[in-house]
């Protein structure tokens, strides 16, 4: 038996191949290179045609992990980081290309808390939450085995939990938790800063101010850039907080952090551990282990071969 496991996000597109077990057999991955609309379900297509033409595995189930909504009653998926997936029909067109061989569809924030509980640091329990932290912030979350889904399977979409007062504007197309402590939004909020100070002068006017990431924030933050610090450390008290929240609703055995920023952001924990004590549901955040991604950036192509296998013939 083989699944092919498919990991789409906002910037690439990621393939494997496992065994039942979990041993990786292939795997691959290809940028997007500013792909939109169809062209990414046709990037999508071609590789799992390519994989089933070669002969070398014998597929016996496909899962796709997709960054944002997947509406399972009409197989549509709503993806904000791709221009053109308001309402795109994946799973019809994945199975065009599949035929008899059975294909399942879900978000990349469930897919990352089932990658970890099949093959990472959720191996075992029970009740565990994945937080991924990247371009946007989303959370798989799992309860007594399950993933949350919600009624409309939009469960997990903590970018938007509500962290500070009074709302602003600057809320409304990513959330306030995003805002603040995604990739994005810490890159932003520096660009902001550094609009608003002028007499800044620190390591980041090295780049022109359109062009900085997170990255370059955290590498200035490690040279005790005073800007950085500020921004890290106001992302810093939201992780907390919003561990803290998540704790106190959930009481899981394990935080997961994940996604691109916890990269250089693993060094943070004890800092954000610390932070969500403060916060937390006191009894509750003594038993919990925040602990970094044992897939890392793969948490979510295992997720999707763990879907595979869970709905192989």
């Amino acid at each position: 038996m083989a699944l092919l496991g498919i990991d789409l996000g906002g910037t690439k597109l990621a393939l494997a191949v496992f065994d039942e077990k979990g041993s990786l057999q292939y795997h691959n991955k290809i940028p997007l290179k500013d792909a939109t609309g169809k062209c990414v379900g046709n990037l999508i297509t071609d590789q799992i045609a390519k994989v089933l033409s070669t002969g070398n595995y014998s597929i016996s189930a496909v899962g796709i992990s997709v960054p944002g909504i997947y509406r399972k009653k009409t197989g549509t998926v709503w993806a904000p980081n791709i221009d053109g997936w308001n309402d795109y029909p994946l799973l019809q067109e994945v199975k065009e290309v599949c035929k008899e061989i059975p294909v399942v569809i879900d978000s990349d924030r469930a897919c990352y808390i089932l990658g970890e509980a099949w093959m990472g640091n959720a191996k075992g329990c029970r009740d565990a939450i994945f937080l991924a932290v990247g371009t946007g912030i989303g959370a798989g979350i799992m309860i007594d085995g399950k993933v949350l889904r919600g009624s409309n399977d939009i469960a997990g979409a903590i970018g938007w939990m509500a962290l500070t007062k009074p709302f602003s504007n600057d809320f409304i197309h990513c959330g306030c938790f995003e805002y603040f402590a995604s990739g994005e939004g810490i890159a932003n909020r520096t660009r902001q800063i550094i609009q608003d100070n002028k007499d800044y002068s620190g390591e980041l006017t090295a780049k022109a101010i359109h062009e900085i990431t997170s990255h370059d924030v955290f590498v200035a933050f490690e040279n005790h850039d005073w800007l950085a610090k500020k921004v890290i450390k106001t992302a810093v008290e939201c992780w907390g907080m919003a561990i803290a929240n998540l704790v106190s609703l959930f009481n899981p055995e394990k935080i997961i952090l994940g996604g691109g920023v916890f990269g250089p952001a693993i060094s943070l924990i004890p800092a954000i551990k610390k932070e969500a004590t403060k916060w937390a549901q006191p009894i509750s955040i003594t038993q919990v282990s925040v602990e970094p991604s044992a897939l890392g950036n793969d948490a979510g192509v295992y997720g999707a071969g763990f879907l595979a296998l869970k709905n192989s013939i």
